[in-house]
C-alpha cells in the first residue's frame, strides 16, 4: 500500500462523510476524467459541481469507506452510501468500487463501478427490478442525471 494514494483516497472520502464539496474538488486534477454508471462520462467542472449537488441534496446520507489496494500511481476503494433516494424516499445501500488514478498528487482519473440494475431495484422498486438491468434504463438515467447536473451547473454560475 502506497501512502500518498492512500491519503488521497482518505481525504477525499473524508471529505465526502462530511458533505466537504470544495474539499473534494481540490483533490482532483482539472484534466479529471470522471466515470459511473449513474452520470456517465464527466469532466473536472461536471464532477466538481456533480459532487457539491449530492453533498448540497444528502439529507442522510451516511458514507463508509476503506482502501482496497495502492501503489504510487492508483488506488481502489470500496465505498458504501447509504441514504433516502429523493424521488422515492426508498432506502438504498450501494456498494462502489473506486478505481482513482494519481497524477501530480491530484486524481486524474475516477471510475466508480456498481451494479445499477440492484441500486434501480433499491431506489425504484417494481420499476428498477424490471427495467434497471437494461441498457435503456441506464441511457435514460444518465440522460435525467445530466440534465439535472447542467441545471444545478447554470444555477450555480448565476
Amino acid at each position: 500500500m502506497n501512502n500518498t494514494t492512500n491519503r488521497i483516497a482518505e481525504e477525499f472520502y473524508a471529505a465526502f462523510k462530511n458533505k466537504d464539496a470544495d474539499g473534494m474538488k481540490k483533490l482532483y486534477h482539472t484534466e479529471l476524467q470522471f466515470v459511473d454508471p449513474a452520470f456517465g462520462k464527466l469532466d473536472y467542472q461536471q464532477a466538481s459541481a456533480m459532487w457539491s449537488m449530492l453533498c448540497e441534496s444528502a439529507k442522510d446520507l451516511v458514507i463508509d469507506f476503506s482502501i482496497i489496494s495502492s501503489d504510487d500511481k492508483a488506488v481502489k476503494i470500496k465505498w458504501i452510501a447509504e441514504y433516502s433516494f429523493s424521488k422515492t424516499n426508498r432506502f438504498v445501500h450501494n456498494e462502489i468500487i473506486a478505481s482513482m488514478t494519481i497524477e501530480d498528487g491530484l486524481i486524474i482519473e475516477h471510475i466508480d463501478s456498481f451494479n445499477l440494475h440492484k441500486w434501480a431495484r433499491q431506489a425504484l422498486g417494481l420499476q428498477g427490478l424490471v427495467l434497471g438491468g437494461t441498457k435503456f434504463f441506464r441511457n435514460k438515467l444518465q440522460t435525467q442525471t445530466n440534465r439535472q447536473l447542467s441545471k444545478y451547473i447554470n444555477l450555480s454560475s448565476t
